[in-house]
């Protein structure tokens, strides 16, 4: 929230200086930007998840969605049974046929899993970075990063909502919104409790949370112990993975868990 709030701040600098120094135009805009950068501030869930959805849209028809019939798919239903919803927003999962190694959840319930991923993970392991990616949702990191997306289109582009309502957005707007989607990078603090919650998450839904111990030390064989490869958008640095590997797995003895062989 401070850097939000510190991003507006300077919106607002920047259309201060205009009204001195620029155009009437380039004022109008500066004062749109001062606009959107208020709404950015107050936006809803709801007006997260329909700008989301929107981008979701599109890059479902734009990427190769694999069919119920596929294996894949099958796999991934029978993996994901009972896992409905979080903060009552119905989760929807989707296979993409692509061989990077990557998942994502959203803030309007969809989760996203690359065959690249289901390839290289046991159904424990995969299972385990649902169950994290989830978390980011459910805790609202996911908003509040879409929140400085649109603070940051505020400040470039100088467009506003001319009603009450969230504009339709610009192919820029869907752009950043892709971006923010695909290369998210949390805080220590954000990782920490999404661990937590997918932790808990998995629990719930009778799963072993040791999933996410071996999900962990998955990727963290694939990436070679480095943060440099297409493994690094499911991890951030922070805290490394090696400790948030030791503390689940601490939580899980200290639980009464017994660690699948497999």
């Amino acid at each position: 929230m401070k850097r939000i709030l510190s991003l507006a701040a300077s919106v607002l600098l920047l259309a201060s200086c205009g009204s001195l120094n620029l155009s009437n135009l380039n004022s109008q805009r500066a004062l749109q930007s001062v606009m959107l950068a208020s709404q950015a501030l107050t936006v809803s869930d709801a007006d997260v998840q329909a700008y989301v959805h929107e981008y979701i849209t599109q890059l479902d028809a734009q990427s190769v969605v694999l069919p119920e019939s596929s294996a894949y798919t099958k796999r991934l239903r029978t993996l994901t049974k009972g896992l409905n919803g979080v903060n009552e927003v119905p989760l929807n999962f989707k296979v993409y046929q692509e061989s990077e190694i990557n998942a994502f959840a959203c803030a309007d319930g969809s989760v996203r899993v690359y065959t690249g991923m289901m390839d290289v993970m046991s159904d424990n392991e995969l299972l385990g970075v649902i169950g994290h990616e989830i978390g980011h949702v459910a805790l609202n990191h996911t908003r509040r990063q879409m929140q400085s997306a649109i603070l940051a289109s505020a400040a470039r582009e100088g467009l506003a909502s001319t009603s009450d309502k969230i504009a339709a957005l610009t192919d820029s707007q869907l752009g950043d919104i892709g971006e923010t989607i695909l290369n998210s990078h949390f805080s220590r603090k954000q990782e920490t409790e999404a661990d937590d919650y997918g932790y808990n998450f998995l629990v719930a839904a009778g799963k072993n949370p040791w999933a996410m111990v071996q999900s962990f030390e998955k990727l963290q064989e694939l990436s070679g112990g480095s943060q440099s490869s297409a493994v690094a958008n499911l991890f951030s640095s922070h805290p490394d993975t090696g400790s948030r590997i030791e503390r689940i797995s601490q939580r899980c003895i200290n639980d009464g868990f017994s660690r699948p062989t497999k």
